[in-house]
Order: C-alpha cells, then structure tokens, then sequence
C-alpha cells in the first residue's frame, strides 16, 4: 500500500469504547495539526535531542550557552546531515547507499586537488566539479541496482571499497592541507550569518529543497510508493527505475557536496576522509523516522537524527561516560527506532483492517 493510500484511510477515534469512523474533513484545522504534531516521531527525536542537551548543558554551562558551544552545536552536524538526508531519499525506496563515505572522500580530495593544480579556479567552478563526480559515482550505483536487479546493500557495499580503492591509489600518502587552498574557501567554514554558520546555511538550505521536494512534487510521492510496494509501483506503472537513478544521484551529488563541506570545515584532506560516516548517515536516516523497509519517514526526522548522533558523541564525554557506552548508546537508539517502527506499522495495519470491517 502506498503512502498516500494510507493518508486517505479515514482516521478512528476510540469513545466509550466503540471504534468511531471520523472523516478527516470533519476534524478542525486546529485538531489535525495538533494531532499530527503529537503522533509525529519527528516530535519524539527532537524532545530525545532537546533532553540530550539540557542534560549536558546543566554539567557544562558552556555545552551551548556559549559563542564556540553554540556555533559547535550548529556547525558540527552539518556533513552528516547533508549525507542523512540523501540516504533518506535512498532508504525510502527500500535501498540503501553504503558508498557515501567513500563518494565524500574523492570529493573532498578532489576539491584540494583543483586548488593546488588550478590556483585561480573559482570556488563555485571546484564545488559544481565535485557536485558532478558525485552525482556520476551515484548514477553508477542507481544503474547496477535498478536494470542490474542486484540489492542495493551488495551494490553499494562493493562501490565502497572501489571508490575507497580508487581514493587511495590517487591520493597515496599525499595530504593536502590549509596552506594549498585559498584563504576565502577556507574561510567559508568558519564564517557565520547572525550567529549561524555558512555551512549549516547550505545543509539546511538543502534540507529544504529536498523535503519540499518529497512532499509536494509527483516524483517525491512515487518515491514513497515505490518503497512501499516496489511491485505493485510497477504495475501501476510507476517509472521506478528512472526513480530509483534519481535517488541515488541525489544521493553521490549530497556526499559530493559534503566532502566540499569537509575541506572548507577541515582544511585538511588525507585518505582516510569519510571512513564510517555511511554507517552514521544511515542510523541517522533511521533514528529519525526513515522505515528501514522503506515507504515512510521524512528528510525533518534524518536531519534531527543527524544532530542527535553528534549531539550525543560531544555530550556523553562531558558527562563523563565511557567511550563503550557512548556506542551503546547509538545502538540502542537505532534497535529502539526498529522496533518502534515496526510495532507503529503493525499497529497501523490493524487500525487499517478494522476501520474496513466497520465499514
């Protein structure tokens, strides 16, 4: 069943205990938004990340309420946001892209390289470069998966290592650092407008554009459709490999924006750039709602999940918790988000089948 068969299922209501049929149209404006809001888990993750804080701001005053812990708290999750919210797009199609990481890091080496070959090149001329090579490394793994029929988890996971070979047959032991790039590239990871960084700007432009995108546009509904029934999305038909191309191109041009991030963040680029960060961006995605099985979540949950992870990694060490429980911690956030997910989707399907019997 797709996304949007599901929203036009009327809502029940429980009174006296009857199960009551109550047409959404019937329901105030004011209503439907609370009760959206309130069943949202976009909502539950925020109030996990805003008690995160609140926790580690009472034992550190500086965590937040401070000009370096309040830019750090904007500026550090940026790079994984952008990387959450292309495996979001991904994962709603029931893939997955586990080469991000190593799609970062062409890209990011990529970006030094053109400063130090080509000294007078533009800075927009280096990131649309890096734009494009990731978009092209995604379109590789949008073809084998979609006319390869191979799952997407065996695809990418192989174009992670063949990406991270070709980064270090090209790189080497080469390290580019601050002093090859010019100072107002540099400068783009340090500058900030009314207290928020530039480059939390750009991720959070992106955010926009993407989620917009999914939720207004045809094509962002098909995704949903697609992953929630890839079959029954092909015989409605459903352009689902063009789609699924879409999707992991989206995916290669974020990670190929993000490794642009990383230089201008880091100054330094060296080949080990990005490695693990495609098992953060997808306990990102799922942490903040994106259903594993694909057909459901939202870029708002993955981009909250994205600030918790890194929120969590900065918070627990000031607590004085262990590097292993920092860990445990991730882990049973993303066990949690499953099981969440599934006891929410069974609980839908039964309220679905039961509103048919009534009626």
């Amino acid at each position: 069943m797709s996304r949007t068969d599901i929203e036009r299922e009327p809502e029940t209501e429980v009174s006296t205990g009857e199960a009551l049929l109550v047409e959404p149209s019937r329901l105030s404006p004011t209503r439907r938004a609370v009760t959206t809001v309130l069943r949202s888990r976009e909502l539950s993750i925020f109030l996990v990340l805003v008690a995160v804080v609140v926790l580690a701001t009472t034992k550190n005053n500086g965590f937040l309420f401070s000009s370096d812990g309040w830019r750090n708290f904007l500026l550090n999750p940026s790079i994984l946001l952008l990387l959450a919210v292309g495996q979001a797009v991904v994962i709603i199609t029931r893939n997955v892209d586990l080469s991000v990481g190593s799609t970062m890091a062409l890209t990011a080496y990529l970006t030094g390289r053109l400063f130090v070959d080509q000294p007078n090149l533009p800075i927009i001329v280096v990131i649309l470069a890096c734009l494009a090579l990731g978009a092209v490394l995604g379109l590789v793994n949008g073809v084998l998966v979609a006319y390869g029929n191979v799952p997407a988890l065996v695809i990418t996971l192989g174009t992670l290592y063949v990406y991270r070979g070709i980064m270090l047959t090209w790189a080497g032991s080469d390290r580019i650092n601050a002093g090859d790039m010019p100072r107002d590239f540099l400068s783009l990871g340090t500058q900030t407008v009314l207290g928020v960084p530039v480059l939390t700007i750009v991720a959070l432009v992106v955010l926009a554009l993407v989620g917009y995108y999914l939720h207004t546009a045809r094509g962002g509904r098909e995704l949903y459709a697609i992953g929630s029934d890839p079959d029954a999305a092909v015989l409605y038909g459903l352009p689902v490999r063009r789609r699924l191309l879409a999707a992991f191109v989206l995916s290669g041009a974020l990670a190929g924006l993000a490794g642009v991030l990383y230089t201008a963040r880091y100054g330094t680029v060296s080949s080990s750039v990005g490695s693990g960060i495609e098992l953060q961006a997808v306990a990102a995605a799922v942490i903040g709602g994106i259903a594993i099985f694909g057909g459901s979540g939202t870029v708002w949950g993955a981009a909250i999940g994205a600030f918790l992870l890194v929120t969590i990694n900065r918070a627990l060490p000031s607590l004085g918790i262990e590097d292993f429980w920092q860990r445990a911690v991730v882990g049973v956030l993303i066990l949690g988000a499953i099981v969440l997910d599934r006891v929410l989707a069974r609980r839908q399907a039964r309220k679905l089948a039961e509103s048919r019997d009534h009626a």
